[in-house]
């Protein structure tokens, strides 16, 4: 930008330089000097035209980088995500599922104090140590 300006700069110290020098040389205003003035201005407005564009750029350009700094962090944080799902669903393949013990609830009946039915072995049923002794 500051190169642009001051090629302005030069060109309308020259432009006005040869009007100085025309007008201490006792030239009146003749259509060259109006074309050279015309020139020197229309010089300065292309170089102004200029400067805005480059300036235009230059924020173009600034745009563009933080875009794609954006872009480059939001690619960062999906390749993070993505790595963290990866390691959960590893761990969950190689994990077993937990086991489950299903529980019933079994009621026991128990034999009734009666006494045994004699058996075809021959044995004497079991005595009953608190009944009196028989006679």
């Amino acid at each position: 930008m500051e190169l642009s300006s001051a090629k302005t700069s030069r060109l309308l110290g020259l432009a006005g330089a040869a009007l100085a020098l025309c007008l201490f040389a006792g030239c009146g205003p003749n259509k060259d000097v109006q074309d050279a003035q015309t020139a020197a201005q229309q010089a300065d407005q292309s170089a102004q035209k200029a400067d805005a564009a480059a300036q235009s750029a230059q924020q173009a350009a600034a745009s563009a980088q933080a875009s794609a700094s954006k872009t480059e962090q939001a690619a960062a944080d999906a390749k993070a995500a993505a790595d963290r799902a990866e390691a959960i669903a590893a761990k969950t393949e190689t994990s077993s599922a937990p086991v489950r013990h299903y529980h019933r609830h079994v009621h026991h009946h128990h034999m009734a104090a009666a006494p045994a039915a004699p058996s075809d072995t021959g044995s004497a049923p079991p005595s009953d140590s608190s009944a009196p002794p028989s006679p």
